[in-house]
């Protein structure tokens, strides 16, 4: 049974990275940042109906994954939001103490674009929970141990992203710790609702500081010569705080 299980879940995994290539085949004309957005939008609405699938065959709930709202659905989203914020807001200050870094207000911004980024970090997030912390761990997590279920996650999760382009370095650092970080919050609440906040949350808050490689609502700014010193810096001070994060999260009981 557990090979079985093992095996479904590496098929729906599957089905997700075949959804993805699908739906930006689909939009590959649209080389927009609308037809990004309705890229990921699709994206993230077939993998919850693969996902509503699955559960069916195994014959349980969506409740049994974390994907029935609750009482405390609220809440744990508006929390994960300012920690998330928080912390990517406390990265770039720890960068920006050693000097070197500096963040310039981008001009002629507007509240739009700020909406626009907010929404597609959002089905980013909405997208990846759904594959990553929903049928996927939680199935591991039934039929294994917690720790087993969170390896083989935080493998995916770090192939995914090495394979979209990113580098092995970043990938292995910030998409496994991330997705650990992740994990832990779905596994201690038993629901989705606290990492979709804490995963938008992180990527918009880079976003905003220029942490994305793009202008947000600031560009980031390294003085000439100091690239590498600054992105090592920026790497140790995430390191810090994510492994603070999912320390105090495994270490405690969630009420949020």
């Amino acid at each position: 049974m557990k090979v079985y299980a093992f095996v479904k879940v590496l098929l729906f995994y599957a089905c997700t990275i075949v959804i993805l290539i699908s739906t930006s085949q689909l939009t590959k004309d649209l080389s927009t940042p609308e037809g990004n957005l309705l890229s990921i939008f699709t994206a993230a609405s077939a993998t919850f109906f693969l996902t509503c699938l699955f559960v069916k065959w195994d014959k349980i709930k969506l409740s049994d994954i974390g994907l029935k709202p609750g009482i405390l659905t609220l809440k744990r989203l508006f929390y994960g939001f300012i920690t998330g914020l928080l912390l990517a807001i406390f990265q770039a200050l720890v960068v920006m103490a050693f000097g070197h870094l500096k963040l310039m207000l981008t001009p002629n911004f507007n509240w739009g674009t700020i909406i626009f980024s907010l929404f597609f970090y959002l089905l980013i997030a909405v997208r990846e929970e759904l594959v990553f912390r929903s049928y996927l761990l939680r199935t591991l997590d039934n039929k294994f141990k917690a720790t087993f279920a969170l390896s083989v996650m935080i493998i995916l999760f770090i192939l995914e992203h090495s394979l979209s382009g990113m580098s092995w370095k970043m990938a292995i650092i910030g998409s496994g710790l991330g997705g650990l970080l992740f994990g832990v919050a779905a596994l201690k609440t038993r629901g989705i609702a606290l990492p979709i906040a804490l995963h938008t949350a992180w990527n918009f808050g880079q976003w905003m500081t220029g942490f994305k490689n793009q202008s947000g609502i600031w560009n980031a700014v390294v003085d000439k010569g100091y690239e590498i010193q600054t992105e090592n810096i920026g790497l140790a001070a995430f390191v810090l705080l994510m492994v603070s994060i999912i320390c105090i999260l495994s270490s405690r009981r969630i009420s949020i």
